[in-house]
């Protein structure tokens, strides 16, 4: 890839077609279509402080902030600003916890882990999150790269935590304070925090502050944590969540969210734990996603919103099917983001939940979630675009062969630049340095475009592009037109090493049960309907496609898979 000294300037276009407004030729700049928002300006003003002024302006401070969906237990707004006081002082009265010290939350979603993360930031403290999911080794790695000090955790973590000489503070599942006080005394003297008795300290936060270190792979290669400043949550807040929300007719105030991502990720954190408090909106709380117990709370709760990950639409969709009467008839709208949507999976949505908007977003570890929103309107309804840039946001697409800045509608690598681009990686100046190039550009590693109305459409990975014999082949666009095939339920396509070649591409498919679909058969489909240099040159049938929690395709996977099928055959 061309370094970014070496990038130009692709032509300007004929007077004929005249650029669009939001986009620069001279630059090769995209900016938002959207008005630029006013960030607070104060350098000492830390995230919590920025929530705060927010909710103390909502209406009804007695109407519920977070609601445990499996007990109905509640916090209203005012007892939320009363519990991160009086945790906070608990925290750094009980366990001598001070600013800049790094805690490390291992829990699944629970209405303590917002109660935590807020009350530890405001503190100054900084905060890792790990998926409790983890091995040994995950967690390992994090405490020892964090320097974590001291970890909140519950269950299996415990364990895996003690024996790494870190302090372990265990997390109740239930919210039952008698229960809590005889059960886990340290965790109820840290709720209760001596408030009325020990002051909570007053600590100088600054924006420029890390508040979280969250991990992600980035562009390339092994996790790598990402260091999020107080600043950084606050634009987060501002531009994803509270500007999303100002584009739709009714208020904020009147949504129900269902919080059944891991709030560990930074999806799940930016809209749960901070948005949409900002909004007054209430958030009821899945301890782990489950179909059928989320269509149970969505009637009981009156459920408005539903942000997903494609796994999890397509439960959803396929569940929905099933279902008779007026389940879903609180549902406003169901946002997908972490991985692209297929045309099939929206398709099918659309089909079984007409009443309901849907679209996608696009945001990373590395910006804070910010990025890019859908929206729908009369005019305008691109399902399969991840939406327009928010606010204060711009853009390059860049040509990853070239160094070229491309026009709307070539296809190039993604640069974002923004509020939300994170301060850099923990201890990593090297990867900092490749991935945030002049200063403030973030490379996404993605292959995306933008189209003549300014959507922008995600088409794949950078690293996962296919060479064939100098050609360069995205996956995601055979796997579009596999899954178009009636009898082919998913596809995902790899690259297998060719002497004469130098890489293939091989199609992983799930066929619908007694077809006699052939590997040839496939093969056949998709050349009548590409180039001939992007032909499919190797079919594997398997029973499902390997994909993470997000729905992302892990092709690593794959790979293995076609190893041990070559092995089997010899």
């Amino acid at each position: 890839m061309a370094a970014a000294s070496h990038l130009h300037i692709t032509p300007t276009p004929s007077p004929q077609t005249p650029p669009p407004p939001w986009f620069s030729p001279t630059t090769g700049i995209y900016t938002s279509k959207h008005p630029s928002i006013h960030l607070p300006l104060d350098p000492n003003l830390s995230a919590v402080s920025a929530l705060f002024s927010h909710i103390h302006n909502i209406q009804n401070p007695s109407s519920p902030a977070f609601i445990d969906s499996s007990t109905g237990f509640s916090i209203s707004y005012t007892e939320l600003q009363t519990l991160i006081e009086s945790i906070s002082a608990g925290i750094h009265h009980d366990l001598g916890i001070r600013q800049g010290d790094v805690v490390s939350l291992v829990l699944p979603n629970s209405l303590y882990f917002p109660l935590l993360f807020l009350s530890l930031i405001s503190l100054g403290v900084v905060v890792t999150t790990i998926n409790p999911s983890s091995s040994l080794g995950e967690i390992t790695k994090q405490v020892s790269e964090c320097k974590v000090s001291l970890a909140f955790t519950c269950g299996e973590s415990y364990e895996k935590l003690g024996s790494l000489g870190v302090v372990v503070i265990r997390v109740p599942e239930s919210y039952d304070l008698d229960l809590i006080r005889i059960e886990n005394p340290k965790f109820y003297s840290i709720i209760k925090g001596g408030f009325g008795v020990v002051a909570r300290p007053l600590v100088k936060v600054k924006q420029e502050d890390v508040a979280a270190i969250m991990y992600s792979s980035g562009t390339t290669g092994a996790s790598k944590g990402v260091m999020l400043t107080h600043g950084n949550l606050i634009a987060s807040m501002e531009l994803f969540v509270r500007f999303e929300a100002s584009q739709y007719e009714y208020p904020g105030t009147g949504n129900v969210y269902l919080a059944a991502l891991p709030l560990c990720h930074i999806y799940g954190l930016s809209l749960f734990v901070m948005g949409l408090l900002s909004l007054g909106s209430t958030v009821v709380v899945m301890r782990r996603f489950d179909v059928s117990d989320a269509v149970d709370v969505i009637e009981r709760f009156g459920i408005t919103h539903f942000p997903v990950v494609p796994p999890m639409l397509m439960a959803l969709t396929k569940k929905a099917k099933g279902v008779c009467g007026d389940v879903f008839r609180s549902l406003k709208q169901v946002s997908s983001g972490a991985a692209p949507l297929s045309g099939k999976f929206i398709e099918d949505f659309l089909e079984t939940l007409p009443h309901v908007d849907l679209i996608q977003g696009y945001g990373m570890t590395e910006s804070t979630a910010v990025g890019t929103r859908g929206f729908n309107s009369q005019r305008l309804r691109k399902y399969s675009s991840v939406g327009l840039l928010a606010p204060n946001m711009q853009a390059k697409v860049v040509d990853w062969s070239s160094g070229c800045f491309l026009p709307p509608g070539n296809r190039g690598e993604l640069w974002i630049q923004g509020p939300g681009v994170m301060k850099g990686y923990l201890n990593n100046p090297e990867a900092t340095e490749m991935t945030i190039i002049e200063k403030s550009w973030l490379r996404t590693g993605d292959i995306a475009y933008f189209d003549e109305d300014g959507y922008l459409f995600i088409v794949d990975r950078i690293k996962e592009i296919i060479k064939y014999k100098g050609f360069q082949i995205a996956p995601a666009d055979l796997e579009a037109v596999l899954v178009s095939h009636p009898l082919i339920i998913d596809a995902a396509v790899t690259a297998a090493p060719s002497e004469e070649c130098g890489e293939i591409p091989v199609a992983f498919v799930v066929r619908r049960q007694e077809t006699t679909l052939s590997e040839q058969d496939v093969i056949s489909y998709v050349a009548a309907q590409v180039a001939p240099y992007r032909k499919v040159r190797k079919v594997v049938m398997v029973s499902s496609i390997p994909k993470s929690p997000t729905g992302k395709i892990l092709r690593k996977e794959l790979k293995r898979i076609l190893t041990s099928s070559v092995s089997s055959r010899l």
